[in-house]
């Protein structure tokens, strides 16, 4: 029931006579020490960290190795075929005989158990993604026993394939390759933990968010939510606010509710009466509009200013309830409107109304084992992402709702987050039990994120539409109807229900990639979900050559594409033995979970690269490593900078792209895979290079039948005035074959448009005679002396033809400049691909991986931890691409 209110003039309070009555408000404690943990048949019991998991334990005591361990997800697959029982007998620091109601809750649960309190059965959990409270009052002593008794994951889900005896609900299993469990898609778990083509099969047990008692007389805030809104038309900001009470008290309870926003001259009291049972009370504080309110911005684009804000209810008989929270006020908009020119419709978000280009990757959960993601972990990946130009990540629909600490991350530094549900490559099944459960775990986490001005959508699910729409399972095709309907149930009747009763904030898409306002239009299943013309595109291609630009989709908007690549040695090296180092080895193929591809990444690299030959094994697989990292940042530097400068074009109908999300960000272990930061963070070379190509201003160069081009890029909220210039290198010479700069140039504001076009026949002999094999390009912007973009090259051939490439001799002397450390470089010859490689010291480099043609270049490395000067000469390693070959 929704409480009404009345707004109260702000006079002076008399304090009013307090009732007698049981003592007034709450007391809560933490369950977070004194678990156990045993096994099925009892044979093995042992302490467990709550929040953790049963692996977790298990390392804990030394009863198993590292879980990434070279084979070790198989070997300790057992674990998860276990049914585990967690334990804990605790005393309550209050006396639990003078509270009207006592609760146990579990933030979160993995995920499928049933509680015993006192040896008595209080519920049962079914899902990872809900917040449990289980009412106590009637069975809670002053010492307590509580048991969870899990049963195992993989063992639920086939119990319940088997039970929805109708019709099969595909896929059945991962492919082989991956080495995972079947029918995930049955469990309200994170998907990817029974395997995924990145990641291996962890499926958890355990109690993986906070657990505690709490105890109340008269009533209880049980859940609280926010979000700012904007009155266009009448041009002034309010904050929406809901606060869930639970009214314990056989009488009405009556009060006040006081909301403070110091910084805005804000302070709004009410009045309120709650009756007796669960109570919804909703508050709109409206910000006077003479005020100036500042609003949060997508880096780069402005700061991300938030509020403080404290909301008080002062309640009968003395209760005092009191929550703070930050406030960020921004409009967001998704924007899909007819494109002169183009048939179909627009796809891109405005923030506050102003047009942005989402640039970023994709976020997948950054360890299979949880309690082991701190908030550092966390800012150290998100920093990284921000360090990179990105401003925007999509939480991908395969993991998990990430913690508090991610959102409020995305919040301070300014990054957009594209929210998918947790469902992903999958039919669902769409029985009542099921339903039911989604219905909770979506209302919960609607409430939870809704406050974050970095969520800017919520997408129903990864992938599925689109494989719904070619029969990706090959289903009787009489049977389609079937699947769709409970498609449409799930993710329309169901979630986008739920989401939109709970927050209007923000917008809806059904799926990723979808037509967006065309997949509605066509019932939520479009022929077509994948269209250069709506929505969003996920595009995938090994087969063709990555350097062709005219592969790549002129979509609205590209939410997934990418390449994979190996991590470094240093990374490797951790979790293998001397014998896996080959890249062929039975280690090699084990970590390889995307079928075929080991080959495709070498495939790729030999259409413009020498594949590294010689005797030394170790050494080969040394450089093939470091040549699938040089082949990914080209193929990923090459599609991202297409999309980009497609933004203001509209070519035979297509472009207008506003976005660009490559896969993926980082990694859950090591081993090949689509993300630019390695496990642990460290910056693969397609990183450095995203740097690079999501830099606010950019030079884009390319050609177009026999014609190079030079489009700038800005994404700048002013136009700038710029001078371009072009400079032509011999691969044998450090002195510049050529140099031209042009007149000051203007770059629009938010616009691609197009500097300089010149026949490539004309250029190269204009350039010193430059011959395609024997020179490369390099360009640049600037504004009077100074640099206002990176400096982005062509290649005019593939680097396995390139003539006059000679074997660069780089040394490097190493100082230390307050908390960074500089190397200084000097090279002998041109040198593409130089990598600098400290090995397992943690930091990142300002540059690397890039293409040296000034005899000296001086580098900053930014440590993570403390390090040294004779450290880092140690660790040293200097490649660039001659030295494979």
């Amino acid at each position: 029931m929704r409480v009404p209110l009345i707004l109260l003039l702000l006079l002076p309070r008399l304090a009013a006579p307090g009732r007698a009555g049981p003592r007034v408000g709450s007391r809560q404690c933490s369950l977070r020490g004194g678990w156990r943990v045993r096994n099925g048949n009892g044979s093995l019991e042992l302490p467990a960290a709550v929040p953790g998991c049963v692996h977790g334990a298990l390392l804990q005591r030394g009863l198993m190795q590292d879980p990434y361990y070279r084979f070790n997800d198989l070997d300790y697959r057992w674990i998860s075929l276990d049914n585990w029982t967690y334990s804990n007998e605790f005393k309550v620091p209050f006396d639990i005989s003078k509270w009207q109601k006592v609760n146990l809750i579990f933030e979160g649960v993995d995920t499928v158990a049933e509680i015993l309190f006192n040896n008595v059965s209080i519920g049962k959990t079914d899902s990872m993604f809900r917040r449990y409270s289980f009412d106590v009052t009637n069975v809670a002593r002053d010492v307590n026993s509580l048991e969870l008794r899990f049963q195992s994951a993989v063992l639920y889900a086939a119990q319940r394939s088997r039970a929805h005896s109708g019709y099969p609900v595909p896929p059945a299993c991962p492919p082989p390759v991956q080495k995972g469990e079947c029918h995930v898609n049955f469990i309200r778990k994170e998907q990817c933990s029974f395997s995924w083509d990145w990641g291996p099969s962890f499926p958890t047990q355990g109690i993986w968010r906070d657990v505690s008692i709490e105890a109340y007389n008269v009533c209880c805030l049980s859940h609280f939510t926010f979000s700012p809104v904007y009155d266009s038309t009448a041009q002034v900001w309010s904050v929406e606010i809901e606060s869930a009470f639970d009214v314990v008290s056989s009488k009405p309870v009556g009060g006040q509710v006081v909301v403070v926003i110091p910084k805005l001259h804000t302070q709004q009291m009410y009045s309120l009466e709650l009756q007796p049972g669960e109570r919804i009370v909703e508050l709109s504080v409206k910000i006077n509009k003479n005020i100036t309110v500042e609003t949060w911005w997508p880096h780069g684009h402005g700061d991300q200013t938030g509020y403080n804000m404290t909301v008080l209810f002062e309640l009968d008989g003395g209760l005092r309830i009191e929550k703070s929270a930050k406030v960020y006020f921004r409009t967001v908009e998704l924007v899909e409107e007819p494109i002169k020119g183009s048939p179909g419709l627009s796809f891109y978000f405005r923030i506050n109304g102003f047009p942005v280009f989402l640039k970023g990757s994709n976020w997948i959960p950054a360890d299979a084992f949880q309690e082991r993601v701190t908030p550092d972990v966390l800012r150290l990946l998100l920093q990284s992402a921000v360090d990179a130009n990105m401003n925007a990540v999509r939480v991908w629909g395969g993991g998990i709702y990430e913690q508090d600490a991610f959102y409020e991350l995305c919040d301070e530094l300014g990054v957009m987050v594209w929210q998918d549900f947790m469902f992903a490559s999958a039919m669902y099944p769409a029985d009542q039990g099921f339903l039911d459960s989604v219905r909770a775990e979506v209302a919960y986490q609607v409430r939870r994120l809704k406050p974050h001005p970095s969520v800017i959508l919520w997408s129903g699910n990864n992938e599925n539409e689109g494989l719904l729409a070619v029969n990706w399972f090959q289903v009787p095709p009489s049977d389609l109807e079937t699947y769709v309907k409970d498609y449409v149930t799930l993710y329309v009747a169901n979630i986008r229900e739920v989401v939109l009763e709970g927050d209007k904030s923000r917008p809806f898409v059904a799926s990723s990639p979808s037509n967006g306002a065309e997949t509605i239009a066509e019932g939520w299943v479009a022929k077509h979900p994948n269209s250069n013309h709506y929505g969003d595109v996920h595009f995938y291609n090994y087969n063709s050559d990555c350097w062709n630009w005219t592969v790549f989709p002129k979509a609205r908007f590209v939410s997934e594409y990418g390449y994979q690549s190996w991590p470094s040695f240093s990374t490797l090296e951790k979790v293998s033995a001397k014998g896996d180092w080959s890249y062929n080895s039975t280690f090699a193929r084990h970590r390889q979970h995307h079928v075929d591809g080991n080959e495709e990444m070498l495939r790729q690299a030999a259409l413009h690269f020498r594949l590294p030959q010689g005797l030394d094994p170790e050494r080969i697989f040394r450089d093939t490593l470091y040549l699938t990292q040089v082949m990914q940042a080209q193929c990923v530097k090459t599609e991202t900078e297409f999309y980009r400068r497609s933004r203001s074009e509209i070519v035979a109908g297509e472009g207008h792209t506003m976005g660009a999300l490559y896969w993926q960000l980082n990694d859950i272990w090591q081993a090949p895979s689509w993300a630019s930061l390695e496990y642990g963070g460290k910056w693969k070379m397609l990183h450095y290079f995203a740097r690079h190509f999501f830099a606010p201003l950019l030079p884009v160069g390319f050609e177009d039948e026999a014609v190079f081009h030079i489009h700038g890029v800005s994404d700048l909220h002013e136009d700038r005035n710029v001078t371009l210039t072009l400079t032509g290198h011999s691969w044998r010479s450090l002195q510049p074959a050529c140099v031209q700069a042009t007149e000051s140039l203007v770059m629009k504001a938010g616009t691609a448009t197009c500097l300089y076009s010149e026949p490539m026949g004309r250029l190269l002999s204009r350039c010193g005679n430059c011959t395609r094999r024997g020179c490369v390009l390099s360009f640049y912007l600037s504004a009077g002396r100074e640099l206002v973009s990176p400096v982005n090259y062509h290649f005019l051939s593939s680097l396995k033809d390139a003539e006059g490439l000679l074997k660069a001799r780089i040394s490097a002397t190493v100082s230390q400049q307050g908390d960074t450390f500089a190397f200084e470089l000097e090279t002998s010859a041109v040198a593409p691909f130089v990598w600098l490689d400290v090995g397992s010291i943690p930091g990142r480099f300002s540059d690397n991986g890039f293409l040296l043609t000034e005899k000296t270049r001086t580098v900053l490395f930014h440590p993570w931890a403390p390090t040294s000067t004779s450290a880092l000469e140690h660790s040293l390693r200097v490649t660039s691409l001659a030295d494979i070959y």
